[in-house]
């Protein structure tokens, strides 16, 4: 689903792509961005797809998934507000490693990679401001795979719950809520473990008060001991 949504700047202010842009150059960026929405269950694009375009997410969450050669899927990442995503267009990849879907309603802007590539050579900022993105992508990356290929479960569990409140926690009165849909299975995708193995985990965290969980909500009552079971301080 599309449609002629006009952007403003008030869009860019929280963007760190764009830090550090004044209001000529903001105006240049919008000038060559495209607005979409996306319905919740719907894709900015499609594992496999070629790769002409990178994304920003301006409200809504997404998350990208990748298709195993059995059929299964399997979350890469999530993708909060004012995330670029679809960087491999950037890199020089042709197609797209991952789908990005969106968890709920979504709206994002995107720039097709020529248009992108002239605003970095006019714009140097821009290119500047990509790279700690990068760089925070590719340390995820690595440690995801150390923690699946070294770690027992519990770290696991409690270093995937720490990435997400890292990048989308929201201070409620009991703690720290993770701040979209996210469920069991999602976080097993992350960690590559069952559904079964962080259904047990998680249970047993509630019944110590570590975590306060619903069907897709989760609040870390207790960040002190879930950094403690990460570090394995206990």
């Amino acid at each position: 689903m599309t449609a002629n949504l006009r952007p403003d700047r008030a869009i860019l202010a929280n963007v760190p792509l764009f830090h550090g842009l004044n209001e000529a150059e903001q105006d240049a960026v919008l000038e060559r961005a495209h607005t979409r929405r996306v319905p919740k269950g719907g894709t900015a694009f499609d594992e496999g797809a070629d790769a002409t375009a990178l994304f920003v997410l301006v409200s809504g969450h997404m998350k990208a998934v990748k298709t195993t050669p059995a059929g299964q899927q399997a979350l890469v990442h999530m993708i909060n507000p004012s995330d670029f995503f679809g960087c491999v267009a950037l890199m020089g990849y042709p197609t797209y490693p991952a789908t990005a879907v969106a968890v709920v309603d979504s709206v994002v802007l995107s720039w097709d990679i020529g248009a992108l590539k002239q605003l970095m050579a006019n714009h140097p900022q821009i290119a500047a401001n990509a790279l700690p993105g990068l760089g925070d992508r590719l340390r995820d990356a690595h440690s995801q795979f150390v923690e699946i290929s070294t770690e027992r479960v519990e770290r696991r569990v409690a270093h995937a719950l720490l990435r997400l409140v890292r990048h989308a926690g929201k201070k409620v009165e009991v703690g720290v809520e993770i701040d979209f849909p996210v469920t069991r299975q999602e976080i097993a995708e992350m960690i590559g473990t069952t559904l079964h193995t962080v259904s047990r985990v998680l249970s047993a965290w509630e019944s110590e008060g570590i975590l306060e969980g619903g069907r897709q909500r989760i609040v870390v009552k207790k960040p002190h001991a879930l950094v403690a079971i990460a570090e394995e301080l206990s």
